[in-house]
């Protein structure tokens, strides 16, 4: 084995069809990768045998793998198995994902077929892909949730995360949400803290959001509020490094309360700033829902 070979890093691109994996491919090869689109699974195996035999020439390798090619796509697993017993190179499944209502309007506008429902409704291929996909996105180092990105901001989350050369960190994606909106599709632990007292009913913090230091203030001032992060952050910080010695490379944490704008956002700031002086980990905080009401 080359020293150089050592370095290749193999990123296997998948999800929901309609997700957005030619943004990912795009994003991908911006940043040097080779990439090959709808390669059969059973071909994953022969790919990496070329990419050791470079030398160190091919480096970056992203590969497509979606349901155009189902009739190869249940040998998926054991080709990973058999890259995992055979070959020293490492390699990452990017699953992109968004909600069935989502999906059908992307469907719609792009006035494409499903291609698992060429003659019916694009839900119903929708639905029968995500059957198809459940236990590979088990599998998923990392799973983005598309829904309510758009293509450029897609492209700036890919593009971040794969820009980070050190594979011993770990990004930490949290994200408010409202429950009344649903729950975050690409959420690895969700913590609801509803029971939280509720700005929302002081009518002078009611049209800001979690963010203004006066709401910021009254969620935290509460006994039960610092009991909660006590605990929460005493788990987070046991299960952040598991992940990590597990092979993840993201975790994205969900906290939510009824709409998204006050309880949620506060703890979501406060998570950021106690879990970002980490040396090893990168923590993004986003908010999914805060300006929903602001109008």
């Amino acid at each position: 084995m080359e020293a150089g070979t050592a370095m290749a890093r193999l990123v296997i691109i998948t999800g929901m069809s309609g997700a957005g994996k030619t943004i990912a491919v795009q994003s991908l090869e911006d940043l040097g990768f080779f990439c090959v689109d709808n390669l059969p699974p059973v071909l994953i195996p022969k790919f990496a045998e070329l990419i050791e035999q470079s030398n160190g020439k091919i480096g970056k390798v992203a590969l497509v793998i979606d349901l155009r090619g189902r009739e190869f796509f249940t040998a998926l697993s054991e080709s990973l198995s058999y890259l995992k017993d055979h070959y020293t190179i490492g390699y990452e499944i990017l699953f992109l994902d968004a909600t069935d209502g989502v999906l059908v309007q992307r469907y719609k506008e792009s006035r494409r077929r499903h291609p698992l429902a060429p003659e019916g409704l694009p839900l119903e291929g929708i639905q029968h892909e995500r059957r198809l996909l459940e236990d590979l996105k088990g599998m998923a180092t990392q799973v983005i949730d598309t829904s309510t990105l758009k293509p450029l901001q897609l492209k700036d989350r890919i593009m971040s995360h794969f820009t980070n050369a050190d594979q011993s960190s770990i990004s930490v994606n949290i994200t408010s949400f409202g429950f009344k909106y649903g729950i975050p599709i690409d959420a690895d632990l969700i913590y609801d803290v509803r029971f939280l007292p509720n700005p929302h009913y002081v009518e002078h913090l009611r049209p800001n959001t979690g963010q203004d230091a006066e709401v910021y203030d009254y969620v935290m001032k509460w006994p039960e509020t610092q009991t909660f992060l006590t605990k929460l952050l005493d788990m987070l910080q046991f299960l952040i490094p598991q992940y990590r010695k597990e092979g993840k490379s993201q975790v994205v944490i969900g906290i939510g309360c009824t709409g998204g704008k006050h309880r949620s956002v506060a703890i979501a700031e406060y998570l950021g700033r106690m879990l970002g002086a980490s040396d090893t980990e990168t923590v993004r905080v986003s908010h999914r829902d805060s300006d929903r009401d602001r109008h």
